[in-house]
């Protein structure tokens, strides 16, 4: 029988550990949390110093019941909960929920999912670090006292249903500011010119851009002043003024942070941060990786660290000299400054293993576990590499004191883009170039001036947002999924082509919170905030004094919002579709599982109908629409609304358009519409919009 008993959060991760563990050890999952706040009442006893009122969580019964029969069955437990601050916050509910005394608790962390660490972490068991513990303590009691206090507001004044919270109403808000910003932009017009000029002995012309004088750059604001300009180089000779050869050198990455793999993982997998927090999940708790077992792949996922063990560095410095060379070994430690706003708990994110490639454990990962794993891999060993080294030419042009440029970049080492390429920095090779010297006769062959207009800021996607809220000190790594799911399921903000866009809705909470809670939404005020509960990690604030500090003036806001706060009407989109049983247009409303069509008629009538969104595409076979559809596991796919009637049905979103070929259906597959018939095989290139 198992002496030791050690409870992790997940079947996943408690299967992972098990393996590593001798039959001493049992394993057990808690799965996630225990014990909560209740979810019918704030749970706070405000009379008794804002005590949290805790009870187990419906549907843990069970579970809570296994545990206890194998603690006393356990000599000694081990709680082996995330090593972050919610982590140790679910030992400590665990270890309440299961009446442990200080004595009987072990409590162990680890960075990554390995044998040795596994280990080494029960050699290091500690008790429960409260200074965690009330940390997030303290996040849950503020996070429920402004849900629970200003939601009940939003209901009475706008629509039920609705919510507020402490991150995302400020996440809501920058959105909401950039929108603005977007809409009172006003566009400035400017020009740019290029000369085209012909180089004795060479066939094609070398392109230069106008740069201005040899002292002042010029911005060309109007066609006036273009037509100035031309005026003055008309007939004027062009002459090589300086050449200038030299190196420039593009640094490695640092290895991945949470934010900077989900802005990453945007970028480059058109993953969302929900989907990426979900699969890094996976590789973290462990995967059955042929010929290995269950193997943790990578480090914890949620960290703002990018430092790295000495274990780990000296590990692939030696992968990268075998795989690549000693040359691409960089002989630099790359960690970035602490800002203040990192709290440095973890290492970064990065593989537990740098001799485990991508392609050695292709065959057992998912197409997109292989994807990030393979991003993780590559921009950690990218992170030990040598910089890439670029030879540059830079060549200036006169021509009656106007000076035109060319430049031009060639690789020369790759050093860390032989395993990273995920990089903005391009090389401009320029042939022509390396055949110039000053003493080459240049002639005019022709102008290209092209007009342009300045562009507004750019809508936040995902990434952005995350980028932004990492910047300005609002939320954590484990914060900025949750809070854009949120803001997102809400329909405060609408998401297309990875933009987000402020919906009606959104911007009217956003304006009730600006100008009843502007301390809520304020964004130093969020991340001062945000400084507190860091410093109550570390033990140097109590929770209850910043828990003390904030309510009075919370409970002053909501009794005045009550008050003098006037209802807004958000009407409900009207549909095409007649209520049959009463004849009323139906419209669009929201539950828990999406959207639907209910008769405005209720509650007289209480008809409802499911809601399916057309795409603007005749259907192939019997000219209806198509709209999109929903199997029972939730995945999309495409079929006529005249269904059952009309079997039409696919996976690829159709074009509209028809296959020249055979007639049938052509479907968008990526930058290509491909026929629906397979025999066929008919493909044509996607029409750039």
């Amino acid at each position: 029988m198992a002496k030791y008993l050690v409870i992790v959060e997940s079947p996943a991760k408690a299967k992972t550990i098990n393996k590593f563990l001798g039959s001493n050890y049992h394993v057990v999952a808690s799965n996630g949390h225990v014990r909560d706040l209740p979810k019918s009442q704030l749970g706070i006893d405000i009379e008794n110093d804002f005590e949290p009122k805790y009870i187990t969580i419906r549907g843990k019964g069970d579970i809570l019941a296994m545990l206890r029969k194998e603690v006393k069955k356990a000599d000694k437990v081990y709680l082996a909960t995330d090593p972050d601050r919610e982590g140790e916050a679910i030992s400590w509910h665990l270890a309440k929920a299961l009446k442990l005394e200080d004595d009987q608790i072990h409590r162990i962390t680890f960075n990554e999912i390995t044998k040795s660490a596994i280990k080494a972490s029960i050699k290091e068991a500690r008790g429960i670090d409260m200074g965690l513990v009330d940390a997030q303590q303290s996040r849950r009691i503020l996070d429920r006292m402004v849900g629970y206090k200003i939601s009940p507001v939003l209901w009475a004044k706008v629509k039920r249903g609705l919510s507020a919270g402490r991150v995302q109403s400020v996440a809501l808000r920058i959105i909401c500011d950039r929108e603005q910003e977007i809409d009172s932009f006003i566009p400035e017009e400017y020009w740019t010119l290029d000369v085209l000029l012909d180089v004795k002995g060479e066939k094609k012309p070398l392109t230069a851009r106008f740069y201005g004088k040899e002292k002042e750059k010029i911005e060309i604001s109007s066609k006036s002043q273009l037509d100035s300009i031309l005026a003055d180089l008309e007939g004027q000779p062009y002459k090589i003024s300086h050449i200038k050869n030299g190196e420039r050198s593009k640094k490695a990455p640092l290895p991945f942070t949470t934010s900077t793999l989900q802005q990453e993982a945007s970028k480059y997998l058109n993953f969302s941060t929900q989907k990426t927090m979900r699969i890094a999940q996976q590789l973290y708790e462990g995967i059955d990786i042929k010929g290995n077992g269950t193997v943790g792949l990578i480090t914890y996922l949620r960290t703002d660290s990018t430092r790295i063990s000495d274990e780990a560095d000296e590990a692939v410095r030696k992968f990268i000299d075998q795989a690549y060379g000693s040359e691409y070994v960089t002989s630099k430690v790359k960690e970035s400054k602490n800002s203040g706003k990192i709290q440095d708990a973890h290492e970064a994110i990065r593989p537990s293993n740098s001799e485990l490639t991508p392609t050695k454990i292709k065959e057992s990962l998912s197409r997109d576990q292989f994807r990030l794993y393979q991003l993780i891999w590559s921009r950690f060993v990218a992170s030990r590499m040598s910089d890439a080294v670029y030879t540059t030419t830079s060549v200036k042009i006169n021509c009656n004191g106007y000076i035109f440029t060319v430049t031009a970049s060639k690789i020369k080492f790759e050093g860390f883009l032989s395993v990273y390429k995920h990089t903005e920095d391009k090389a401009d090779a320029n042939v022509l170039l390396n055949k110039l010297t000053e003493e080459s006769e240049l002639s005019f062959h022709d102008f290209e001036s092209k007009q342009h207009f300045t562009q507004p800021p750019a809508h936040f996607t995902e990434a952005s947002l995350v980028k932004t809220l990492e910047e300005l000190g609002i939320g954590r790594p484990s914060t900025y999924a949750p809070t854009i799911t949120t803001i997102i399921t809400r329909r405060y903000v609408a998401k297309e082509n990875k933009n987000l866009y402020v919906t009606e809705l959104g911007e009217v909470v956003n304006q009730i919170m600006k100008d009843a809670f502007p301390t809520i939404v304020d964004v130093d005020f969020t991340a001062n905030m945000e400084y507190l509960l860091d410093r109550i990690a570390e033990g140097s604030i109590n929770y209850k004094t910043v828990i003390r500090n904030f309510y009075p003036d919370l409970e002053e806001a909501v009794t005045r919002a009550e008050k003098e706060l006037e209802e807004v009407k958000i009407e409900d989109e009207v549909s095409d579709v007649v209520c049959d049983q009463c004849g009323r247009q139906m419209v669009i409303k929201y539950g828990p599982h999406g959207k639907f069509l209910a008769c405005p008629g209720f509650p007289e009538c209480r008809n409802t109908k499911t809601y399916f969104e057309k795409i603007g595409v005749p259907c192939p076979k019997c000219g209806k629409d198509i709209v999109i559809r929903k199997t029972q596991k939730g995945r999309k796919y495409y079929g006529c609304e005249n269904n059952p009637e009309c079997d039409f049905m696919t996976w690829q979103r159709p074009s509209g358009k028809n296959c020249p070929k055979c007639g049938n259906a052509l479907l968008i597959k990526g930058q290509k519409l491909v026929c629906a018939d397979e025999a066929c095989g008919y493909r044509e290139n996607k029409e750039t919009e």
